[in-house]
Parts: C-alpha cells; structure tokens; sequence
C-alpha cells in the first residue's frame, strides 16, 4: 500500500501513522462496521470521483441497515472527501470511507457503542493488475457459497461479511487462480470476491439478479447503463454455474477491478480464451466515462475543487 500523508478521522486530518483505534473497538471484535471503495481519477478536467454521490449515499443506507447512525451529513462526507484528497496532493487515488462502532461497550448490543467515522484515500493501481485487465483473468467457481440475505444483508457494504470473500479470495489464491468466484444457496452464479459478474452470449448481455444476493454495484449499475446506450440487449436473471463454461465471454466490474474480463474459469477457457469484442467495447466505453472524457457520463464525475493558493 503507498501510504498518504493524512487521513480524515472524526472530522480532523491527522497524520497517516496517527489514524488509530483503541483495541476494544467494537468493530474490530464483531465486524460492525460499513465502507465504500471509491476511485478518483487525474482527467483533463481535475481530479475527477466516479459517482462519489451515489458511493456516499450506499455507505449511509449501509449503515443505516445496521443501526448505525452517522455523525455527519452526507454533505459533510462530500466536502472531507474533496479536503482529503486535496490535502494529500492524490491526483488519483483510491478513497476508503469507513463508518464504524467504536470503544466503549463490549458485547453483541452495539448500540451504546459510538459511531465513527474515517476516510483514507492512497494511490492504487489494477486490483487485479494492469495485465488482467488487458488480457483477462483465471478464475475458480469456489466451493464457498455466498452469505444468504437470510442471514445477512447483502445489499450492506459491511465489514464483517467479507470474512466471506476473504475465505474464497484465500482459496482461489492458494489453488493457482486470481479471483474466486461464489454461488448463491441454490447453486446459482452469484458474484466474485469482490466483483459484480457478467456473461456474454449470442451477443446478449446477462447478469445475476439484484434479489439474487448479490451487492448491487455501483459501477454495475454503471456499465448496464452503458451497455443499454451501446444498443446491447441486458438481461437480468438468474445464472446456472454451466452456463459460465459456455459463455463466448465473462468479465467482472467493481470498484477496485474497474471492468476486468475473464479468461479462464475451472481451467476451462472462456469463448477463445482472449477478451471478446462485447468486453472490449464496454471496457473502452467504461474507461473513457471514469476518465471524464465521455460528455454523455460527465454527471458521474465529481471534479474536486483546486485548493485556493495562498498570496
């Protein structure tokens, strides 16, 4: 991780070796904790954050579905965001804001524990590397399975439920794979570790469903959009797992991933084994409205405002 000078705790910047928590911090024995992971981008135009609103919006819903209620305006989260950024110099960055239950209280009963909040933002590059974003992934069904929103929330971005992903992200790792991929309860394909799925075939477009238990991403809402501009047909539904072996293509979005294809799962080659035609236009398409450099995204740019200099 390249480390940033300063990070935004409880409403100060302080000094990134400084940005710490008490031991007893519920959140740290429990997982009572939300975040978001937002990218801002160096563009002709500034430092630009795709889709910072809808990012901050999540994070509140998220904790709002966890009984946490934030100490600040999602106004307020804007403008540290803009702060910390700026501070730090970051043309771009990635940008982790983080709400969680503090010291105070022990026990399974957070709700006298208090609600802090923290945003960290750090220079990073391809999550799954600049290679795979090019040439595309492998990739392993993983015999983890997707929590169940009749255990937990799914459409909640916490903390605790990637002790899920993290287990799929371990497994994948260890067998010769970049990324794991889980399945729902019933068997269906659901997502990967950290990334929203998509599959191609005959020219159309399918993707799991929200009610499927997925997270409803928001750059997977991002590149349906585009996707349905670019003419393509978007179908959401359920997926079988035989269905990723004969898909002509496979290709992941998040935050962090951007929109990455797939090559490989199982050792089965996807379609001809290379990024397809569909995957590559979307991903020139996606790229250039992160960029700022698509006119007809522009309001998914948040531009950060230039500091003004002192006399």
């Amino acid at each position: 991780m390249d480390q940033a000078d300063l990070i935004w705790m409880n409403g100060e910047l302080v000094a990134w070796e400084d940005a710490k928590v008490h031991v007893l911090t519920h959140a740290l024995h429990y997982g009572t904790g939300v975040f978001e992971g937002i990218r801002a981008y160096e563009t002709d135009k500034g430092t630009a954050i795709f889709r910072n609103h809808e990012h901050i919006e999540r994070l509140f819903a998220s904790a709002g579905l966890y009984y946490m209620p934030v100490p600040y305006t999602q106004e307020q989260i804007k403008t540290a965001i803009h702060e910390l950024i700026a501070a730090n110099g970051l043309p771009s960055c990635y940008i982790r804001p983080l709400i969680y239950r503090g010291a105070g209280v022990m026990g399974l009963n957070p709700l006298d524990a208090p609600v802090e909040v923290a945003i960290a933002a750090w220079s990073w590059g391809a999550y799954l590397g600049d290679e795979g974003k090019t040439r595309g992934v492998r990739a392993k069904v993983s015999s983890w399975r997707r929590i169940s929103g009749e255990s937990l929330i799914p459409h909640a971005k916490a903390s605790g439920q990637y002790l899920n992903s993290v287990l799929a992200k371990i497994e994948s790792h260890k067998a010769g794979y970049e990324e794991g991929i889980l399945l729902d309860s019933q068997g269906n394909v659901c997502e990967g570790t950290g990334e929203n799925l998509f599959l191609v075939r005959d020219g159309k477009i399918f993707t799991p469903t929200e009610s499927g238990g997925i997270l409803n991403g928001i750059n997977r809402r991002s590149v349906m959009q585009i996707a349905k501009d670019e003419g393509f047909e978007l179908i959401e539904r359920d997926l079988a797992r035989a269905e990723l072996y004969i898909a002509d293509e496979i290709f992941m979005t998040g935050t962090a991933a951007e929109l990455t294809p797939i090559r490989e799962i199982d050792d089965r080659p996807v379609g001809s084994g290379e990024p397809g035609p569909v995957t590559k236009r979307l991903q020139q398409v996606f790229d250039d409205a992160l960029h700022a450099r698509a006119e007809r995204y522009s309001a998914w740019n948040d531009i950060v405002p230039v500091p003004a200099q002192s006399a």
